[in-house]
This record gives C-alpha cells, sequence and structure tokens, in this order.
C-alpha cells in the first residue's frame, strides 16, 4: 500500500513550531477551591432532602483513552477517574468514594478527592485479567449495600446518578437491597451546572484561551504542502504545553468544498483548500472549550465566499442579542436570517429545517448517495471514496448552539427555536452557524459566551471569527 499521503511531513517534525508565539497571554487559574466543592455538596443534600431521599449513589464508569463516562464525580468532589460516590442525606455522615474497578489504572494527581472520608479500592479483578474469580461490577455493587447498610440505610429512598455505563452495577444493586427503593435522579446535579459560578467562569475562560492559541498555532504552520496531520499536532502541542488535559476533542475537515466535522487522514493542503478547525472539546481541569474557525487557501468560488459571509454575519447577529432576559428563540432565530436573506434557508424553525444527518421527511432513514468522490490522497493509500457525505444540505445541526460544561457531560440546553427559556448570568454556551452543500460550499464558525450581567463576555475573542487566509504559495 502506498502510504506517500501520510508520510509528506515527517522532515518537518519538530520545526514547524520554532517561531511560533501567541499574541497573548495565557492566564491560568488555580484549582477550584475547596469552598467551592462545600458550597456544592451543601446544595447537593438540600436537593435530595428536598426529593426524599436518605443518600445518593453517585456512578461514573470508565470508557476509552483513560476517561470516566461522565463529570458528576469530577464536578462533586474533583474526582477524575471512575468511582462510586456515597452521598448520605445527613451532613454527619461519612462520603464514602468505592473505585480503582478497572484496568484504567490512573493515580492522583490529579485527583485527589474533595471532601471524601473515605476511600475503597474495589481492583479489577476476574479470570483473564488476574485469574481470580469474581466480576468487578458486582464487587463494587457488593460494597456499595455494605457501606449503605452500614450507615443504617438498608430500608432506604437512594437516589441514583449514573449513565449508561452504570446499568450493570444498578442492576445488581438492586437485587442486593430489595427493600431500598432506587429513584433516578440525574437532574438534582443537571440543574445545578445549569448556571456557573465565577469561579468555574474562570476556568472555562482558561479553556477558551487555550484554543485561541492552538488555533493561532494552526493559523502558523498552515499553508500548501502541509497534512492535516501536521496541523492537529501543532494545535494539540500548543494548548496542551500550556496545561490542556486531553489531545481528542476536536475535528479537522480538509477539502475544496468546505467539509467540516472530519479527522485527519493524510490530506495534502493544496490552494483552493477550505480548512475548518471545530474545536469541540479543549479541556482545563475538567472545564471544557468549544470554537468553530475557517481558513481559505488562495482563491475560492464566490459561492464559497457567500456561505463564509453569511455564516460570519450570522453569528455577529444573534451575539448582539445576548444579556440575562433575552430569549434563547431569538437569539437562535437572528443567527439565521443572513441565510434566509440568501435564500439558502427559508425559515429558522428547527422542525422544518433541513440539517446534513436529517432522516426523511417521514422520520426514516436516509440513503447515502453512492457516488464516486475524488481524493488524491486518501487514494494514495490504496482507498476510495465511494459516497457523498453527508447526505443533504444544509447546517450541520438545526440549531445555532448549546451550553458547554464539563468533560464528559451532557448539554443542559440547546440555542434553538423551540427554546423559549431566557438566558441568564453565569450561562456558558457556544454559537456556531454551520452550512454545507455536498461537493459545493461549507462553512463551521462560532464562538464560545458567558452571559455577564450587563451582556456578554466573548471567551474565544482572541481570534477574529472571520475566514483566516492564507496565501496560495506555500
Amino acid at each position: 500500500m502506498n502510504m506517500r499521503a501520510t508520510n509528506a511531513g515527517a522532515y518537518r517534525m519538530g520545526s514547524l513550531l520554532a517561531d511560533f508565539q501567541p499574541d497573548f497571554d495565557f492566564s491560568a487559574p488555580l484549582p477550584l477551591p475547596v469552598e467551592e466543592f462545600e458550597d456544592r455538596l451543601r446544595r447537593i443534600r438540600r436537593q435530595a432532602v428536598e426529593a426524599g431521599h436518605d443518600a445518593l449513589v453517585v456512578h461514573a464508569g470508565s470508557v476509552g483513552w483513560f476517561h470516566a463516562s461522565n463529570a458528576y464525580l469530577r464536578y462533586i468532589c474533583d474526582w477524575m477517574r471512575e468511582g462510586v460516590l456515597i452521598i448520605p442525606t445527613d451532613a454527619d455522615k461519612a462520603m464514602v468514594l468505592l473505585s480503582f474497578f478497572t484496568q484504567s489504572v490512573l493515580l492522583p494527581p490529579g485527583g485527589e478527592p474533595v471532601l471524601v472520608d473515605e476511600i475503597w479500592q474495589i481492583g479489577p479483578i476476574g479470570r483473564e485479567y488476574a485469574d481470580r474469580p469474581g466480576d468487578s461490577v458486582l464487587k463494587t455493587a457488593e460494597k456499595c449495600a455494605e457501606v449503605l447498610a452500614s450507615l443504617g440505610l438498608a430500608k432506604a429512598q437512594i437516589g441514583r446518578i449514573g449513565d449508561r455505563t452504570s446499568l450493570t452495577f444498578w442492576s445488581a444493586l438492586d437485587e442486593l437491597m430489595p427493600k431500598s427503593k432506587f429513584v433516578a435522579d440525574n437532574a438534582i446535579l443537571d440543574r445545578m451546572q445549569k448556571v456557573r459560578s465565577l469561579p468555574e467562569i474562570e476556568m472555562f475562560r482558561a479553556a477558551a484561551q487555550l484554543i485561541s492559541i492552538g488555533t493561532q498555532a494552526a493559523y502558523h504552520v498552515a499553508k500548501p504542502g502541509v497534512t492535516d496531520h501536521e496541523i492537529l499536532a501543532v494545535f494539540t502541542y500548543a494548548q496542551m504545553a500550556l496545561g490542556g488535559e486531553t489531545g481528542d476533542g476536536y475535528q479537522i475537515g480538509i477539502n475544496e468544498f468546505g467539509t467540516h466535522c472530519g479527522k485527519p487522514y493524510g490530506h495534502i493542503v493544496r490552494p483552493g483548500d477550505l480548512i475548518n478547525l471545530y474545536i469541540s472539546n479543549v479541556t482545563y481541569r475538567g472545564y471544557t472549550a468549544q470554537t468553530a474557525r475557517m481558513i481559505a487557501v488562495g482563491d475560492i468560488s464566490s459561492h464559497q465566499e457567500d456561505v463564509l459571509a453569511a455564516c460570519t454575519e450570522g453569528v455577529k447577529r444573534a451575539e448582539k442579542l445576548i444579556r440575562p432576559g433575552a430569549l434563547m428563540r431569538d437569539v437562535n432565530n437572528a443567527a439565521f436570517e443572513p441565510m434566509i436573506e440568501r435564500g439558502m434557508l427559508t425559515s429558522a424553525e428547527a422542525r422544518t429545517m433541513p440539517y446534513n444527518w436529517s432522516p426523511m421527511e417521514d422520520g426514516g432513514a436516509r440513503l447515502i448517495p453512492n457516488q464516486y468522490v475524488k481524493d488524491i490522497d486518501w487514494e494514495a493509500q490504496g482507498r476510495k471514496l465511494m459516497h457523498v457525505y453527508p447526505a443533504t444540505h444544509g447546517p450541520h445541526n438545526p440549531n445555532l448552539g448549546h451550553s458547554v460544561g464539563m468533560a464528559g457531560g451532557q448539554n443542559s440546553f440547546n440555542i434553538s427555536s423551540h427554546n423559549y427559556d431566557r438566558m441568564e448570568e453565569g450561562m456558558v454556551f457556544v454559537l456556531h452557524t454551520q452550512w454545507l452543500e455536498p461537493l459545493s460550499a461549507g462553512c463551521n464558525i462560532g464562538d464560545m459566551y458567558v452571559v455577564t450581567k450587563d451582556g456578554f463576555e466573548n471567551l474565544s475573542r482572541h481570534t477574529p471569527l472571520e475566514t483566516h487566509r492564507v496565501a496560495a504559495e506555500a
């Protein structure tokens, strides 16, 4: 197999960023103070009391690449790996953490849990791993039941908080504690994360600054002859060198059509390319940021320029409306006005809007068009692109944006035509306008914001929203 395309830039290793320096200083906040976690725990216990729970059991599993499956434990006690946290509603009873039950071995720091009284190591086990009988999930459930019984909660109402990785654990706990009533109550923690505190906003601001530094590094090296691997590598290096926690939370799309939401595969930048940096997750101390930027290499078509202009203008129109009390629907709809004015859309209503990954009108599956698409860098590796992605034109999503939270967390709200909630001080979110016409033109740009007392702060302001221009000559 010819691997020429992925080897093109190997000789440049280590030299691409030799003279790079971001145009602003990164401000690195310290970890959240213990007082922040104490306040959260008080509020969690209060909501548990209001729900009639005698205790809460919070579960986070482990997923690929040494990541916890959700952000709940990090939010409650700053524990960044898998675990089960037992929180008695009574403040005078010990908070207990059960952990170290998967093979994803990570040791503190970072991650000494805050406010936890006891930590129990369950241990990964099993015939293949340890040549011992048993199952780590069942062992964790057994210890959890034992701890709850020792707290006098063998016959109690217990709120449980977790995700899909928790199902086997919950099932085992049901069998072990048949006289207890378990109530799913993720909403306790989800509600608390809709509006952020000032110390949390400092973390979001730092994560957004890391994105800006990584983006400036990408701009520094993006030119004809450089590969998509190299562009993403320098972005990763720049942000992780200053404290970014992961290097797997973003996408890059490069071709002459402006395709976004891709991963690097060995594409060599050429004149006429549109490059999208869709930074969907840079993490600082557990808190994430998200932005999107476009890079045009040399001349592009007039239609592509029009799409870029419509998306850029859309974000700016929406931004003007951000303030406490603003209707999220109004902010969303303002961003789609430039597309409607240009005849790209007829309505900003999500229910009627075409979007890249939409099913058919009746809700059924949509067939991806089977068609040869020329891609010389993919073909240099012995493969061919034989389908047209995406299957239909429109925005990537039928809405403008969404909340931004902790790594592994779920969106607490979307900024969409059907969201009649009002913005509140302390809300953190991304606004990204997106448009993609298969084999024609595309754009994906956006900024990250926090609502302030009298308006907003653009957390990603260190790199302009407008398309970055690169000369066609290397």
